[in-house]
Parts: structure tokens; sequence; C-alpha cells
């Protein structure tokens, strides 16, 4: 076939069952077990959600870990990442759906105030220019929460701060944001989502990620009525730049930090390509002459942004062939095709059972890799 003699391994996490990272480490075995000196570069990738900032640290950037609060008001030790003067911020780690206690879900109460530490430690840190993943959120609280713990005020009609979560906003007469950290100013600040939905509405943060978090139907409604009426208080506080950005792509990212982060400055862009940027992906893919990505489901979700997708993009326009590993495979040979893939292989075409593929995933990679290695490499 092929003589293929470089390999860049570039996959996202195997959701439930490896990180990115052992995703990586699984593949490079497999493929070495039939091309023991090949070259193999691993670079494992996040489009800005759970992940983040383990790619980032993979890639070469310092772990930084700092407690917080998490989303129901308990302390959690959550991790940014960083490098030089650029921070890799995962809202996850502080305020994600995995900080909450086991089978525990708070739609209306879990706030984004330890995403807000987690910036504020990053600046203390002296970054410059701060990436901030978001994605795989608790919350709905329109980033609230996180710009109170950065010095924001929003108060009820007692005076006193409303209650955390998006639940809260409900009781909001007035907003402050004039003791904002006076050094989110000159940070540049990138709001890295693989969503771009508006703050409400019926594409909005509630309606569409609300019942992900555990919200009801009447929940999703107190939400949306909720994050309007944040959005309107804040008219009245900023001016019309408020509900700008309430309809602007990306607000709607992580039940609306992506909102709270657009009035604090930030550009929103596609996780994905940020993250790429961040990780030198270039100069990787420019010594590689095959590329192996994927993550747990390859479906139609992937050709919306999400890591492998701009992974196959990336490598597509540098006339690179691209071959994709996943747990289970909901493309048509034709999707894969358009999204710049020329084959996927699914851990289900080994092992049928889905369970024990999500228990066995690791093994059953390797057995992946090899094939790929002897369909391409030989």
């Amino acid at each position: 076939m092929h003589d293929t003699r470089r390999v860049l391994v570039a996959p996202d996490k195997f959701k439930g069952s490896l990180t990115a990272v052992r995703v990586a480490e699984r593949v490079t075995a497999g493929l070495r077990r039939v091309v023991p000196d090949l070259e193999v570069e691993a670079l494992p990738v996040a489009d800005g959600g759970d992940g983040t900032v383990d790619a980032a640290v993979a890639a070469g950037f310092e772990r930084r870990e700092v407690r917080v609060t998490g989303p129901l008001g308990d302390e959690v030790t959550a991790a940014f990442a960083l490098r030089g003067d650029t921070a890799v911020v995962e809202m996850a780690e502080a305020s994600g759906l995995q900080r909450l206690p086991a089978g525990v879900l708070a739609p209306l109460e879990a706030s984004t105030c330890g995403s807000g530490e987690l910036l504020r430690a990053a600046l203390d840190a002296g970054a410059r220019t701060i990436v901030f993943g978001v994605g795989g959120s608790a919350t709905t609280d329109g980033g609230a929460g996180m710009l109170s713990a950065l010095g924001a005020r929003f108060l009820g009609a007692d005076g006193k701060p409303v209650p955390p979560g998006g639940g809260g906003l409900a009781g909001l007469v007035e907003a402050d944001l004039s003791g904002l950290d006076g050094r989110l100013g000159s940070v540049e600040l990138v709001l890295a989502s693989d969503v771009d939905n508006p703050l409400t509405g019926p594409k909005g943060a509630a309606a569409v990620y609300g019942p992900q978090k555990g919200a009801s139907p009447q929940d999703v409604r107190t939400l949306d009525a909720a994050l309007a009426h944040f959005a309107r208080v804040l008219e009245g506080a900023v001016g019309a730049r408020a509900a700008e950005y309430a309809v602007s792509p990306g607000a709607g990212a992580a039940g609306g930090v992506g909102y709270g982060a657009l009035l604090l400055g930030a550009r929103f862009r596609p996780g994905i390509e940020v993250m790429l940027e961040v990780l030198g992906f270039a100069p990787a893919l420019r010594r590689a002459s095959l590329v192996i990505t994927g993550e747990g489901s390859l479906d139609a979700q992937t050709l919306h942004g999400k890591a492998p997708a701009g992974v196959a993009a990336a490598a597509c326009a540098a006339g690179k062939e691209v071959v994709a590993v996943c747990g289970r495979l909901a493309l048509a040979p034709e999707e894969l095709d358009r999204a710049g893939i020329r084959r996927a292989y699914a851990l289900t075409e080994i092992e049928p059972d889905v369970s024990r593929c999500v228990a066995d995933a690791g093994p059953l990679l390797e057995r992946v890799a090899e094939q790929i290695a002897r369909d391409f490499l030989r």
C-alpha cells in the first residue's frame, strides 16, 4: 500500500471509557505491533469541553491546581493549564456535571462561580491570553456566578445578592458590573465552544441543553424566562450590547456562560479551531503523512464542530490522508468522505456488545490500530 512512515495520532476522548491521552497511547501501541519502527506523534485534542486541560498538558502546558467553588457551593480542586502567558481554562473543571455529587442534578441552583475563580487564578498566574473552553457544564446561570466571582454584583429587591443558579436570576433587580476585575480589560479572552446557540428561545441554553442537566419542561421555561430577564436587567446596566450579546453565536454555550464571557469582552471561536492552534497542530501535521483521529461516537454531532471533524478538515486542507477510530459509527461512507475521513474503524465491528466495548475500549483500540497499520502502512 502506501509508504507512510510518520503517523500523527490526534484523537478526542472516548467519553465514559478513555481520555484522549489514553486513546492516543492505545492506538500507538497497536500501530507499532505491526510496524515496530514506526514514527508516531501523539497529539490528543479537545474542542473546549471536558478533557481540554488534559490535552493542553499533554502538549506541554503546565498543570496548575486551585481550590474553587463547585456548582453547588462546595469546594473542589480544579485545574487549568499554563504555558508562558497563555492559559487554557476549562469550565467543566469547576462547574461541570462531573463536579456534582453522584446522582444529583441541580438545573436551577448550579452556579458558574468556580469558573470565574478559575479565570481569576489564571489572571493571578500572569496569563495575558486565556482560552476559555466551555462545555460539559452542570449550569444554566448565564454566567452570572462567573461574573460575580470576578467582581460583578447581582442584587434582588432586598439589596442582597440573588441566590446562585439560573433560578435565582428571576428575582434580579439590579446588576452592577463596575467592580469587575480590571485586569480583564488587558487580556485576550477567547470563548472556545463547539456550539453557537443564542442565550434564549427555542435554540437557547435552557431549551437545548437544560434537559441534559436535569431540567424538567417547567424548569426549562423557568430558566429561559430567567435568562431573558437577566439580559434585560444587564441592558439597563451596560446598554445595548447586553441585548446584542444575548443573540450572538455562542451566548447559549454551557448554560449561557458564553453570554457572560461575551460581556467580559471575549471573542467567540470554534473550540477545536482554537485548540488546534494552541496545541501546535499545524507543525505536527506538516511532519505527518497519515493522520488518525476519532472519538467515542462518530455521528451527526461530530460533523457540527466536534474535534474529529476539525482535525480532518485541517488535515485535508494540507493534503493529508485521514482515518478515524471510534466506539460506534453512525455516519455513512459518503458523510465520512465529505468530512475528509477516508475510512472509520469502529470498536463495535470487533465487539458488537456496546457495554463490553466501553469496558474493554483499550485492548479493542489496539486491535483496531493493528488493522489500520495493515491497511495503510504495509
